[in-house]
């Protein structure tokens, strides 16, 4: 039977988060509230792709068209929005033998790379999977380019005594021995949500990098996804000053770290304290995945991997029109010059 790919209709967008739920590749920002404000923050066409066998639906790949200088793209996820890996998820895959499993992915992806060139025919065409996403080969055997990147993810369903063991022995004695008059944490709301980000940015600004994360982004965010889903842990000190906070995103069995990290000029160990207690809350909710949202800054691997997380692959899968080849290739070739 021969798959049919389309773009979602306004009944059928009703149903995309329910697809999703049949998906272990989905994450949060693949449900259509996401979706739509990522289109509106970058200001490309969201083209919500969805893949029949028949009457069902067997696999989602979100798109956003736009363009960069002056070629067309055509990427998952758009870039200037703090969400590393989206692409596509492939529903009711989980049990499936490897032949099955196999063949559906390559005439999933084969599928969807015919629909892009068909209707949208871009210059660049760029998608990131998430580390879940099985098989990038049919993407590679299509021309594309793989790269990998990464993150890390920390096993939540040991004990929590297993799970304190596993730390480095400095974040192990920040957690355990910083005396538990001198701060709180909390789960706050948007005003904190709003807090954490403007100190991300001004954190960025000092550094002269950019950050595009607005507060009509952030508001969206916690009030567009259904409740509980964003979730800002805040750190005190004992004064009851914000001492530092992190913004989570959790979907499925995963808590995302998604941003914050920033601290005040306190003597407590802010965001030693602050992933543990997201831990150890999120474990007891259910959750069995801690995810610290990307491994590929030395620095900042160095901060993140005294949590006891493995090492896992997302893929970015990236085509060029021979004209946007040759528009890089001649940069690059002028920046060496210089």
């Amino acid at each position: 039977m021969s798959y049919e790919f389309t773009v979602a209709n306004e009944e059928e967008r009703t149903e995309w988060n329910g697809y999703l739920e049949r998906s272990s590749h989905a994450g949060p920002f693949h449900q259509l509230e996401a979706l739509e404000l990522l289109a509106d923050h970058t200001d490309t066409t969201l083209h919500p792709l969805l893949a029949y066998k028949g009457q069902q639906v067997i696999g989602v790949l979100p798109l956003f068209e736009g363009t960069k200088g002056p070629f067309t793209t055509v990427v998952s996820p758009p870039s200037g929005t703090e969400v590393y890996y989206l692409g596509a998820a492939l529903c009711d895959v989980d049990g499936l033998k490897q032949r099955k499993l196999d063949r559906r992915t390559r005439r999933f992806v084969e599928g969807c790379i015919e629909w892009i060139d068909a209707t949208l025919d871009p210059d660049i065409t760029h998608i990131r999977t998430v580390d879940r996403y099985p098989d990038l080969r049919p993407f590679s055997d299509s021309g594309f380019d793989v790269t990998p990147y990464y993150t890390y993810v920390t096993d939540l369903t040991p004990s929590e005594d297993d799970l304190l063991m596993a730390l480095s022995s400095d974040a192990r004695s920040n957690v355990t021995k910083t005396d538990e008059e001198a701060y709180r944490i909390e789960v706050g709301g948007l005003d904190e949500a709003r807090e954490i980000i403007e100190r991300v940015r001004e954190r960025h600004d000092e550094q002269g990098k950019p950050y595009q994360i607005t507060r009509e982004y952030i508001d969206r965010l916690y009030t567009d996804l259904p409740d509980g889903q964003v979730k800002p842990y805040v750190c005190y000190d004992a004064e009851g000053s914000m001492a530092g906070g992190i913004v989570t995103v959790e979907y499925g069995d995963t808590i995302y770290r998604w941003q914050g990290g920033t601290k005040a000029d306190v003597e407590i160990p802010v965001n030693d304290l602050l992933d543990w207690h997201v831990i150890r809350d999120a474990r007891e909710r259910g959750l069995t995945r801690y995810d610290f949202v990307g491994a590929n800054t030395e620095r900042i691997c160095r901060y993140k991997s005294k949590f006891a997380p493995d090492l896992v692959h997302y893929h970015g899968a990236l085509k060029r029109s021979p004209t946007a080849d040759l528009a890089v290739t001649a940069r690059s070739l002028v920046a060496k010059v210089r």
